[in-house]
């Protein structure tokens, strides 16, 4: 079961990523989400994360796909009940982009557990889309490093 939402940004991909690649900062723009610890702090292949959202369960992700400026992808559970989560923005010339989030559910206990969660998802994944709009279209800058 895959749920999906696609939406326009009139922001560059650039800024969308930076946004978006920082999941340690998305409760400060959703409120699907309360709070994400990921190791070492930075997104990359194999680190793991934890993500506390209401109503869900709070469970272990790792990061299995990362391609810097454009798309990642981190999963959870195994094969009775597995999540992918995949993350993608794409240019749209210099002053905007799509992004795409979605989330798939697999495995017997996965599929039960999608339809159940189906509204709540498609809510999420809404709050998701316009929060990270908000915040990239806002003029928002990161804090300098350091």
């Amino acid at each position: 079961m895959e749920q999906h939402i696609t939406f326009d940004v009139a922001a560059p991909a650039s800024r969308v990523w930076e946004i978006l690649s920082d999941p340690e900062r998305w409760p400060e723009w959703t409120s699907s989400v309360r709070s994400v610890r990921l190791d070492g702090g930075a997104l990359k292949i194999g680190a793991k994360a934890t993500i506390d959202q209401p109503r869900i369960p709070t469970v272990p992700w790792t990061v299995t796909s990362l391609s810097p400026g454009r798309s990642f992808t981190w999963e959870s559970g195994g094969r009775a009940a597995h999540t992918v989560a995949h993350h993608v923005v794409e240019p749209l010339g210099a002053d905007g982009c799509r992004v795409t989030l979605s989330v798939t559910q697999s495995g017997v206990v996965g599929s039960v557990v999608g339809r159940l969660y189906r509204g709540l998802t498609d809510r999420y994944l809404a709050m998701e889309a316009a929060g990270l709009t908000g915040r990239a279209e806002s003029g928002w800058q990161p804090p300098p490093a350091g």
